[in-house]
């Protein structure tokens, strides 16, 4: 089998996911909470998702037709066996959508299956109009054609901006751990951010928005085109455990450089969870 133009591919991605921030945008302007359904608690999906998914997915089949799908919303098709996989969040924020606030984005990374890893992603941030993107062999990451790197000013968690959220279904100790590293955080650092997106949290780390993001018990689909580019725009990421499962492992550590070593050892470690903050 050829090796696919990784470079042609994502510009092929960027435009449908630029299609579906449009439609997603024109949505929101006669959207009412009426449209909102409940998949779990506070935890929404409305026409809007199911639309921008489907239209997504009948674009990327033509695009590279040999590739199944891990899509949130559950469309397309998964076939474990392909050799690549689409990883699709068709609108990550609902809450955020849900309630005119942003922001709110369109996540699609491909998958090699064989190589285990991203080879091509895309946020599309529709709020603003940015779309971050990069792919295998591109020698860094993007905005909206510019290159972007993840910031090099940060010389301790004190200089820090941190990013991060609250998963649904988490167990009591879970959420103690996160509830006591956010007001550390914010008592620590320059101020811990949940800005409800966190497709759109690691591209913010990726352009130095951000200096440290981490989350738990994220999907898939969350998570795999905005950790590609963070990677290629200079960040390290990791899971909670230090390894490299991060995609599927259901955590996530991403930062700067600089500041790896003392964020990885302060959320991915017991003490939040003992109340030491």
């Amino acid at each position: 089998m050829m090796q696919p133009d990784w470079e042609q591919i994502c510009g092929r991605v960027r435009q449908i996911a630029a299609q579906a921030a449009d439609y997603i945008a024109t949505e929101r302007k006669r959207f009412t909470t009426d449209k909102v359904e409940v998949k779990g608690t506070f935890n929404f999906v409305s026409y809007v998702d199911k639309g921008a998914e489907k239209m997504i997915i009948a674009a990327l089949a033509e695009l590279l037709p040999e590739a199944g799908f891990i899509a949130e919303e559950g469309s397309g098709r998964h076939d474990e066996q392909a050799p690549w996989q689409w990883i699709i969040d068709p609108l990550d924020g609902t809450t955020n959508f849900v309630h005119g606030l942003p922001p709110y984005a369109v996540s699609i990374a491909l998958w090699d299956t064989q190589a285990r890893e991203t080879v091509v992603g895309v946020v599309h941030e529709v709020t603003l109009g940015e779309s971050f993107y990069t792919w295998k062999g591109a020698p860094g990451a993007y905005l909206n054609g510019q290159p972007i790197r993840v910031s090099d000013h940060v010389a301790g968690v004190n200089d820090a901006l941190v990013l991060t959220g609250l998963a649904y279904g988490l167990d009591e100790k879970v959420v103690r751990h996160f509830e006591n590293s956010f007001a550390y955080f914010n008592r620590h650092s320059h101020g811990a951010r949940r800005i409800g997106s966190a497709a759109t949290d690691l591209v913010y780390i990726a352009c130095g928005r951000g200096d440290a993001f981490y989350h738990i018990n994220l999907s898939p689909w969350d998570v795999a085109a905005g950790a590609f580019i963070v990677r290629q725009a200079g960040g390290q990421v990791a899971d909670f455990a230090g390894g490299d499962d991060y995609v599927f492992g259901r955590s996530i550590v991403a930062t700067t450089p600089s500041i790896w070593n003392e964020i990885f050892d302060l959320v991915a470690g017991a003490r939040f969870t003992k109340g030491d903050c």
